[in-house]
């Protein structure tokens, strides 16, 4: 797919084409009256073949031997390409670090305004790729970078589209926010600029997201802003939003919205603030639901209504 910078008011077909085809997936409560009416299979031999079907997948899988006891090694590291000369930080450092939703890659974001990312080696569980990891400890990184994108600014936040798959190249994008500058959306394998979600403030200046977050679907971006919450349609690039104030009801987070998660069943969102307070939304309307007070400072972490703190 050939992929150019989305205009104000275009839509993004593939990630379109993408959702609208897991929206007409037959769903699991389809399939079992599919299954109850008998068209599944006569006879009613439907519930059977997918039990004996379940069965030898579950034979043929060779499940992982899990050792809780036994402290984690490292496998491969990464240091020099942090260390760049052409860095403006002369102390770089990591500022987070988020595995892809398929977990063939993982996102880095650092002080030096950049993000890298790193696919994992197609070998990475064999016994050969664990001899030379133990060997590079200490030495040179593992691997180089596969792509890496320079924001300019220092880096608030970024997210991966929730169904990015490599084999799938329309769904992998990632998104990212920095200081004085729109959401960027990313293509994953080219790195560059897809389209770009745009807020503005009473100056009809751009105004900085301080955190993101794709919904369960994946087919709206909720942004954090001081006291608000903006949510882009990600097929409409642009300026083009639906905000809430999240002082409704005079309870909720009062300052900036540091962190949102959303619940990937139910269809509720979690998000913290610097001003000690986590709330639970419902999506749709972002009506209010919870309110958790208690922490002793900011909230710098939610993740699936759960607060890291």
């Amino acid at each position: 797919t050939v992929w150019s910078l989305c205009r104000r008011g275009e839509r993004v077909p593939a990630m379109e084409e993408a959702a609208e085809e897991r929206a007409a997936a037959p769903g699991a409560a389809e399939l079992e009256d599919a299954a109850e009416n008998g068209t599944e299979g006569e006879g009613g031999s439907a519930p059977a073949a997918e039990e004996d079907a379940a069965a030898a997948a579950a034979a043929a899988y060779s499940w992982p031997e899990l050792r809780f006891d036994l402290p984690p090694r490292r496998r491969y590291h990464f240091a020099d390409q942090f260390r760049s000369p052409c860095s403006s930080s002369a102390g770089n450092f990591l500022k987070g670090v988020k595995w892809s939703p398929d977990g063939s890659s993982f996102l880095t974001s650092s002080d030096d305004n950049s993000l890298r990312m790193f696919y994992l080696p197609e070998d990475a569980y064999s016994a050969a790729a664990e001899h030379t990891a133990e060997a590079a400890v200490g030495g040179q990184d593992s691997y180089g970078a596969s792509l890496q994108v320079n924001e300019g600014e220092p880096v608030y936040d970024f997210c991966w589209y929730p169904y990015m798959s490599v084999s799938d190249p329309a769904t992998c994008v990632f998104a990212s926010t920095s200081r004085d500058h729109p959401i960027h959306l990313w293509d994953a394998t080219t790195s560059e600029l897809r389209c770009t979600y745009r807020a503005y403030d009473a100056m009809d200046e751009i105004t900085a997201a301080l955190s993101i977050s794709f919904n369960s679907t994946g087919s709206k971006l909720f942004a954090g802003y001081n006291k608000a919450i903006r949510v882009f349609d990600v097929h409409r690039p642009g300026r083009d939003f639906e905000q809430y104030s999240l002082l409704k009801g005079g309870e909720g987070p009062t300052g900036i919205i540091s962190s949102i998660s959303f619940s990937p069943q139910n269809g509720m969102l979690a998000v913290g603030s610097y001003s000690q307070t986590t709330a639970v939304y419902a999506e749709g309307n972002m009506e209010p639901l919870y309110v958790l007070h208690g922490q002793l400072g900011g909230v710098t972490q939610v993740c699936e209504a759960t607060l890291l703190a």
